[in-house]
């Protein structure tokens, strides 16, 4: 028997645009997550800096948490492999609230560096569970020729959240109740996010799968490890997705602190900039997952995300170093930075199906990467602000995009020539879709 027509005109609606249907309450709850994750990206590290914490003390607690995400974000796909999605996301956002609580409660009114430490460095552990453990759900939901598009929707929601509506809210409530209290109300929405998705999505892929013969924890952890040369695609794939962010979470240290120091602007038009570029980002999120559906999943990743981050990246440091604060030229550099970073959007449809017999461990490199540009993006900063300045960070996150657009050239799915050997005739799926 044929499965029957959606019964309703919104099911429809929600098919048509490309979100699995049983999932679409997820991404509500997940943008309300991501958005409050987002609310502190604007002006934690001036925020911090203000309360007498050394720039250089600042860096660091931001590259913490990024190992944080990034260890977090390889587990999520091994993890949701072995426990299932729904245990993951639990696992993510108690995290996240109980540390959160701690950095809150304790670190930030005492002043403790420590402190700063243990909350908002394990605090990094939340994220990644909840948002990767949720993509590696869309995975296992999705058609095939629609996973570009459904991975679209997941970085809308995504980045819809973290920062371009977090940084709207920062920007609306830090002028009525003050920087220290929105950092509650960003767990509030976290919370409130949290639930949303994990008690009203109801579809049975979010429970934990049968295990086959051999496909233990070990064996699942090692696998997630050892296909990085097991299948240098993979391997390929994780570096440049570390690549796609990295600049934006390095920007995410030094850009506030520049842009209101050294360009002229005040907090909250910086705010206003930086939700401005993901406002770009989250269209171009949708689009570029379209286009890498039509026009091939590799190419959209190398001309849209490797080749115009190159450009952009410059753009954003050198057109308001020359015209200085003025807005509307900061206004669209900042938006065509923040729409080539959605040129790597089809790379979560790509890496699973450069290895279609393991798509867990392949989602578990792409985490690894995600989590990564965490930790590398600030690492950067922390090791060469001092010596190059931000004008020398440009440049070198600049050559990090022009390296990805060179690398794509490895990303190709199993039946290409390239240099990881093809899965047998009974498992390889067709090219059509991502050549």
């Amino acid at each position: 028997m044929k499965n029957p027509l959606p019964r309703s005109p919104i099911t429809r609606v929600i098919t048509r645009v490309g979100i699995p249907p049983t999932l679409a309450k997820g991404y509500l709850g997940l943008l309300l997550f991501m958005i409050g994750d987002g609310v502190e990206s604007g002006y934690l590290s001036p925020y911090l800096i203000d309360r007498g914490v050394p720039e250089p003390r600042v860096a660091l607690l931001f590259t913490v948490y990024g190992i944080a995400a990034a260890v977090a974000a390889w587990l999520s796909g091994v993890l949701a492999e072995l426990w299932g999605p729904r245990r993951v996301m639990w696992a993510g956002l108690v995290i996240w609230g109980a540390f959160q609580i701690v950095f809150l409660a304790a670190a930030v009114p005492l002043g403790s560096y420590p402190l700063m430490m243990l909350g908002y460095g394990l605090r990094g552990l939340g994220y990644p569970l909840f948002a990767y453990g949720f993509l590696v759900w869309i995975a296992g939901v999705a058609p095939r020729a629609r996973l570009g598009t459904a991975m679209g929707w997941f970085w809308f929601a995504f980045t819809g959240g973290l920062p371009t509506l977090g940084s709207l809210v920062a920007g609306g409530l830090i002028p009525h109740i003050g920087a220290y209290a929105t950092l509650w109300a960003a767990l509030v929405l976290v919370a409130a996010g949290g639930l949303i998705a994990l008690l009203l999505v109801r579809d049975e892929h979010g429970g934990k799968r049968p295990r086959t013969e051999g496909d233990g924890p070990l064996a699942a952890l090692a696998g997630s490890v050892t296909i990085l040369w097991r299948n240098p695609r993979v391997g390929t794939g994780a570096l440049v997705r570390t690549i796609n962010t990295a600049s934006q979470f390095g920007f995410f240290v030094i850009m506030p602190v520049h842009f209101t120091r050294t360009v002229g602007f005040t907090l909250t038009q910086w705010l206003h900039l930086l939700s401005a570029m993901f406002a770009t980002n989250i269209v171009a999120n949708l689009l570029c997952g379209l286009i890498g559906d039509r026009i091939g999943w590799r190419r959209t990743i190398a001309w849209f995300g490797g080749a115009g981050c190159t450009v952009s990246t410059l753009l954003l440091f050198y057109v308001p170093q020359a015209a200085g604060a003025n807005f509307p030229l900061a206004l669209a550099v900042a938006a065509f930075y923040g729409a080539t970073l959605a040129g790597y959007v089809p790379i979560s449809a790509l890496m699973p199906s450069m290895e279609p017999r393991h798509k867990g461990q392949a989602l578990a490199a792409l985490n690894l990467g995600a989590g990564a540009s965490t930790f590398v993006g600030p690492a950067v900063v922390a090791a060469f602000a001092g010596p190059l300045g931000v004008e020398g960070l440009v440049w070198i996150f600049a050559g990090m995009y022009a390296v990805s657009t060179a690398l794509t050239v490895f990303l190709k799915l199993p039946d290409e020539p390239g240099p990881a050997p093809a899965p047998t005739a009974a498992t390889a799926p067709s090219a059509s879709a991502a050549a």
